[in-house]
């Protein structure tokens, strides 16, 4: 017996048809001509007219007196900020944590920037031995972690240059290493992981561990989190090029798409 859920849901073609406007408008980025938007939604000019002059009156589309373009109107702006408002990327990389995981069988975390520094908001692990043991709660260190030096790398705040500094006067202290070097490792960590697309340290954190993390933007082009993996030296293939990192930038990537980041974002 078929289930009335699997059948096709009839809907409304005529508002179907016109939101291919206002894609076209989206895409576009800038005010348009009246024949370019009906070039791109596919529909003769007098067709797409008729769909705009509607559109106009509901606040969905504005034209302008002067060169007769049509750009997305305050309603439509209205409507992208409401949607704006519920994103929350801790909620939407369950899945895609989930799926990165079942990917390339090693722990992955979701990290966000904390009052203290980078801290593990959410945690997968494969089943089988635990390689590496973290929680959420716990706060990476900013230069010796592939997190941190991610959020080094990427994010804007005034605060990273302080936590980095005291990281650093602290590690010199205690392993011998003067603050000079670390400074040079620190910033030559950063040109590889914009260069990369990808914060990465092995060893340094956890014995025989190796650590990636990529960073996740929103729609204003700002890091808002990070996604991390990490294993076994010897195990996890530290190549930029291999399949668990090019996994990991995927999914990192995804993300950053359901959070409204564009490659047009600052």
């Amino acid at each position: 017996m078929s289930n009335d859920l699997d059948k096709p849901r009839q809907g409304i073609q005529s508002i179907e048809v016109g939101a291919r406007l206002l894609r076209a408008l989206a895409t576009s980025g800038r005010p348009t001509m009246l024949r370019d938007l009906a070039r791109d939604a596919g529909m003769p000019a007098a067709k797409a007219h008729r769909y705009l002059v509607s559109f106009v009156r509901m606040g969905l589309v504005e034209q302008d007196p002067a060169s007769s373009r049509y750009a997305l109107g305050p309603f439509a702006l209205e409507l992208g900020l409401a949607c704006l408002g519920r994103l929350d990327p801790v909620r939407i990389a369950g899945p895609i944590l989930d799926e990165l995981c079942e990917a390339i069988h090693e722990t992955v975390a979701l990290a966000v920037w904390g009052n203290r520094g980078p801290t593990i908001v959410r945690l997968t692990e494969p089943p089988g031995p635990i390689t590496v043991t973290l929680r959420a709660g716990t706060v990476l260190p900013l230069t010796t972690s592939a997190t941190g030096r991610t959020f080094a790398s990427f994010l804007r705040s005034p605060a990273l240059k302080r936590i980095a500094e005291d990281e650093m006067k602290n590690l010199a202290l205690n392993s011998g290493t003067s603050l000079a070097e670390l400074k040079r490792d620190f910033e030559a960590s950063q040109i590889e992981a914009r260069a990369n697309g990808v914060g990465h340290v092995s060893g340094s954190l956890s014995p025989g561990v190796n650590g990636f993390s990529a960073p996740v933007f929103d729609y204003t082009g700002e890091m808002v989190a990070a996604i991390t993996t990490l294993g076994a030296i010897g195990h996890l293939d530290s190549r930029m090029d291999s399949a668990p990192i090019t996994a990991l930038k995927a999914a990192a990537d995804q993300l950053s798409s359901l959070l409204g980041h564009t490659s047009t974002a600052p």
